[in-house]
């Protein structure tokens, strides 16, 4: 019977995808069954009339969508092998296997405590427009996630597994008469929903969980050592606080995301309270307290203001009462009520003396079960779910504090950029100056931003001061674009004394550009020379965050100077603090493409320049990612896991690990290799008619049609390339499968390195391929973008270009291009992807007909709707589905 049971789970996980396509099938075939030749291939999407385009699309990227889910369990699955197989120790990515190498490399207890104490790691939600699902798409994703787990099982009789089928073809119908496509364009509410969704369904329980392995880990590695697990989790996001090149993100729309964060932890909290209330049925009858807890009931019954109704209610249960008077205390923080608990931390020391009591009555099993979790979480989550980012534009800020100036001294005015400008704020900044501001004299931009830092300064006096996070300043480009922050910060009541204090604000620069970037150690070194910068750090611990921008520095100068320069620039910053003893940690502002920073998560930690971090990170979760990563709970916990262990990995790094040591040789040779990629970019940006060519062979106009988040396009409205924001710069050249954001230049690079440094620079390209983690993760990410592209498909797309010569001359340069960097790139590797990336190679070679047929129609119909020659509706809603189509089939947008 067992054999049987195997046998059938066996056969289902041979058929899993088989299943899948079976029932989209059927559910086609019910519609239009012409659309099921087009699913199994026998029939093109440029074959079928018009009126049947848009169900073909519809269905392909449904096939797209359940492709992914069965990858995503079949991953998971995978993971859950491996560690029956070898051992948990030995699974890639995981804390246990961080903790074992860290015991077999001699750390003590102590050490291992130190490193924790020092970890921070701080996944941040982000709003980019890159995200074509909707919440309700989401949960469809989910369900049938969940079907497929079910029907995993081997326990099922035929009829009971027959109806579940019938189950998961309910929902395929419902993703299929769904639909993606937006209707509107979403509100900042909607994304701040959104984001929420992740949290409610997959990260408040799945970071205890976290917690929990890491927890089994010391305990078998460490089993003498009581080694305390800190709330190393802190979540952060931008949605509801990102108003760079965003109207519709306003002091009101902030102030409100703050308070639905706050409800949703404190609304979490209940439910597990309420549960607390349930389970904690201990008799006093049955069971001695200590006497030192009959006074904390009593503090905690009084403190909840219902003692009587308690006591009443639950009679000879004092554990049930404990928790029934912070489930009091935890409704009245909610309600803004006089029970209301002063700060997380008061509801944390709660659920501490309940652990403790319970641990002291022998009820440690209890205490680890139903109270761990939620300490962990409170720790993590605080009274705000997460800290709210707020970001800005330095163009805007330097305008703002421009025109507060000139009220105050129209006599007299400053330009931005000017060594006077600079000697106004410094002087503002080390008087302490205060300005009685008439809000009715502003401008509407002015009392925008003012009515922010209003909304921050009443937060950060709440019963969470966290929830307001730090306000990232976006282009900056000087040590005085920084000061007008903290200048506007102290006009508008965030210092602590009127001169001498300190900054209530957290101020963080975001270099994004390849100048910004290698500009920054100079502007880093010139902020910290100021004292209330200096206080106001020393204020967070004497540690300055620095975000670093990988989407505009790709635009800026393409994939490998790029990535050189960010990984310099690390190095750099880090130094500079030093010298000011002054801890630097990343925020790394990475999307979904290879182009902007998406490579694998443990990989790409790993190839950070050695001492870059130190045990904190913080992490941009942009558009589509999240959705990858947080839709479902086991898939989430795993990349929180990954997340967390890769950052502490870093910092402990290995004795002997000759990978993450300066090797001056390779440095020198990614100079070179940088600098002459980047020409090569350069020289293509430059090309005559290259703007038109973007535009014009590729669906980037036509973008913003699909609604897909609250931020326009663009930054200030201009039309050229530099205003242009980096996220439908990627998506654009994705759609059209020249993916050159992801290795344009690096063939060019290759190829002057070896002929100037012959058989010696061919023999050290292959020890860096082999030995550097920097270099590898290049190439290999390079490489596989590569197999994605496809020149020949790019082709069809050069051909909308209205001026043919130019056309014919750009793409051959990109084509020429490609040939030369996937020829060199071979060389270095191998060319064998099959070996080297099975699981992506299998992935895409298994899509790559139905997409290259989806293009192929997208071409056409980009004609049609340009042309305005068909039914601009039909052809219009056709191209969106289509941009859908290849976006599911990419597994990213931008």
């Amino acid at each position: 019977m067992k054999r049987l049971e195997q046998s059938r789970r066996i056969k289902f996980r041979e058929d899993e995808r088989s299943l899948l396509l079976r029932l989209l099938l059927q559910v086609a075939s019910a519609r239009e069954p012409e659309i099921a030749a087009v699913l199994t291939g026998r029939r093109s999407l440029v074959s079928l009339a018009a009126e049947q385009r848009i169900p073909a699309l519809q269905a392909s990227g449904v096939w797209f969508q359940l492709l992914a889910i069965a990858d995503e369990l079949l991953a998971m699955r995978a993971r859950r092998e491996l560690e029956q197989g070898t051992g948990v120790d030995d699974v890639p990515g995981s804390f246990a296997s961080v903790i074992a190498r860290m015991a077999a490399n001699g750390h003590s207890a102590e050490q291992v405590q130190a490193r924790l104490d020092e970890l921070c790691v701080g996944p941040t939600m982000t709003a980019h427009p890159t995200e074509a699902k909707r919440v309700t798409v989401l949960e469809i994703h989910r369900r049938i996630y969940r079907k497929l787990t079910e029907l995993d099982q081997p326990r099922w009789a035929p009829r009971e597994r027959d109806l579940l089928v019938a189950d998961l073809e309910s929902e395929i119908e419902l993703l299929w008469m769904t639909g993606e496509l937006r209707l509107e364009r979403p509100t900042v509410e909607r994304e701040i929903a959104w984001g929420l969704h992740f949290f409610r369904e997959v990260i408040f329980e799945a970071t205890p969980q976290l917690y929990g392995k890491l927890e089994g880990a010391l305990e078998r590695h460490y089993p003498a050592a009581p080694i305390r697990i800190p709330s190393f989790m802190r979540y952060a996001s931008w949605i509801g606080g990102d108003r760079d090149g965003n109207p519709n993100v306003t002091a009101a729309v902030t102030a409100h995301a703050l308070a639905e964060y706050r409800d949703t932890a404190i609304g979490w909290y209940l439910a597990q309270m309420q549960r607390l209330v349930t389970v904690l049925s201990a008799s006093s009858n049955v069971i001695d307290l200590p006497a030192s807890f009959k006074p904390v009931l009593q503090t905690a019954l009084d403190k909840s203001r219902q003692a009587d109704g308690i006591t009443t209610r639950n009679p000879d249960e004092p554990l049930r009462q404990f928790a029934s008077a912070l489930l009091a205390r935890l409704e009245a923080t909610r309600d803004g009520g006089a029970a209301a608990y002063p700060s997380a931390g008061a509801f944390r020391a709660d659920l501490e003396g309940l652990s403790s009591v319970l641990e002291a009555i022998g009820g440690r099993a209890v205490a680890r079960r139903f109270v761990q979790p939620l300490l962990w979480q409170v720790g993590s989550f605080g009274f705000r779910t997460v800290s709210l980012d707020l970001r800005q534009n330095s163009t805007v800020v330097n305008r703002v504090l421009a025109e507060l100036f000139a009220l105050t001294n129209p006599t007299d005015p400053v330009a931005a950029g000017t060594p006077q400008w600079s000697a106004r704020i410094r002087k503002a900044i080390s008087e302490g100056e205060r300005l009685e501001i008439d809000a009715g004299r502003l401008s509407a931009e002015a009392g925008e931003l003012l009515s922010t830092f209003s909304v921050i300064a009443r937060h950060i006096s709440s019963s969470d001061p966290d929830a307001v996070g730090s306000f990232v300043l976006s282009m900056t480009r000087s040590a005085d674009d920084l000061l007008a922050v903290y200048l506007l910060a102290q006009y508008c009541g965030l210092s602590t004394a009127p001169a001498g204090g300190t900054i209530r604000l957290r101020i963080v620069p975001l270099f994004e550009t390849i100048a910004d970037l290698q500009a920054a150690p100079g502007i880093l070194n010139g902020l910290l020379d100021v004292s209330l910068v200096r206080r106001t750090v020393r204020d967070f611990g004497a540690r300055q965050e620095i975000m670093l921008g990988y989407s505009d520095s790709n635009k800026d100068g393409g994939f490998l100077a790029s990535n050189w320069e960010l990984a310099k620039a690390q190095k750099r910053l880090a130094a500079v603090g030093r010298k000011h003893k002054v801890g630097i940690s990343f925020f790394h502002g990475r999307g979904g493409s290879v182009s902007r920073g998406g490579a694998p998560t443990g990989r790409a930690i790993a190839a950070q320049p050695q001492g870059t971090v130190a045990g904190t990170m913080r992490v941009t979760e942009q558009g589509e990612v999240v959705s990858s990563k947080f839709a479902n709970r086991g898939t989430g916990l795993n990349q929180l896991e990954i997340l967390a262990a890769a950052v502490l990995a870093h910092s402990v790094g290995s004795p002997g690990d000759a990978e993450t040591k300066e090797t001056p040789e390779f440095d020198e040779a990614l100079e070179a290799l940088a600098g002459m990629s980047q020409a090569s970019y350069a020289t293509l940006m430059a090309e005559p008619g290259f703007l038109d060519y973007f535009n014009q062979a590729s669906p980037v106009a036509e973008l913003a049609l699909l609604k897909m988040g609250s931020r326009p396009d663009r930054r200030f409205g201009a039309n050229g390339i530099a205003d242009l924001r980096a996220i439908p710069w990627v998506f654009a050249w994705s759609q059209n499968r020249h993916l050159l954001t992801g290795w344009y230049g690096i063939g060019s690079a290759l190829t002057a390195f070896v002929a100037v440094r012959g058989e010696v620079g061919r023999d050290l390209l292959a020890r860096m391929f082999e030995h550097s983690r920097f270099f590898r993760l290049v190439v290999d990410e390079a490489e596989k973008t590569l197999y994605q592209a496809d020149m020949e498909i790019a082709r069809l797309y050069a051909g909308l270009v209205s001026d043919s010569d130019a056309a014919k001359r750009i793409y051959a340069r990109i084509a020429g291009e490609y040939e030369l960097t996937r020829r060199l790139i071979g060389d270095l590797t191998g060319g064998d992807l099959s070996e080297r990336f099975p699981m992506f190679k299998r992935r895409f070679d298994s899509l790559r007909r139905q997409m290259d047929d989806i293009h192929r129609l997208q071409v056409d119909l980009l004609r049609d709707v340009r042309a305005r020659t068909t039914d601009q509706k039909r052809a219009t809603d056709a191209l969106l589905v289509s941009i859908n189509c290849i976006s599911a089939g990419l597994g990213w947008t931008g």
